[in-house]
């Protein structure tokens, strides 16, 4: 019953994305092509929202998508620190130590947090890394209105620092 009340709310609307099987060793063509009409889900998250409604550009949700994928690769709260003296028991499994990916991932995000700072951070943590939406971040519209610019500078920031930023007239 939940996922019927799930699907229900769920807002479609149609967009061009990028196609997942899109080889990069043949041509570009009508067999092969870069993008594909699809179906998308504004209300998966905050920046699927703003996207939706242009007030994001494409530099800005690639910043976010990069973010978020950091923030997932370090497990959403940071490494946690492994206790060498714990007794492992039945057959339990020993956690592994830290990937060099994690730290690398956890270095990345000290650099967005040196550039942006420590409100600015925490908002992109909050909307990018946790999903919230503004509206749970952001009890009247003025505050909306204020998180929703002081993000788009964020992610501006971020996508220069990752040198994905896009041209601007």
């Amino acid at each position: 019953m939940a996922s019927l009340c799930h699907v229900a709310e769920a807002r479609l609307r149609p967009s061009v994305v990028d196609n997942p099987f899109f080889s990069r060793a043949h041509p570009a063509d009508a067999s092969n092509p870069r993008t594909i009409p699809a179906a998308v889900n504004v209300r998966e998250s905050a920046i699927t929202m703003l996207a939706s409604r242009g007030a994001l550009d494409a530099a800005q949700v690639k910043a976010a998508d990069h973010f978020r994928t950091l923030w997932e690769t370090l497990g959403g709260k940071g490494a946690s620190s492994i206790d060498p003296g714990r007794i492992v028991v039945d057959a339990g499994k020993m956690p592994e130590g830290i990937s060099q990916r994690q730290i690398d991932a956890g270095q990345e995000l000290r650099r967005c947090r040196a550039l942006l700072g420590a409100r600015g951070y925490a908002l992109v943590s909050l909307v990018c890394g946790q999903g919230m939406a503004l509206h749970e971040i952001a009890a009247s519209k003025r505050e909306r209105l204020t998180a929703a610019d002081m993000l788009r500078w964020c992610l501006d920031d971020l996508a220069a620092l990752w040198g994905i930023a896009t041209r601007r007239r």
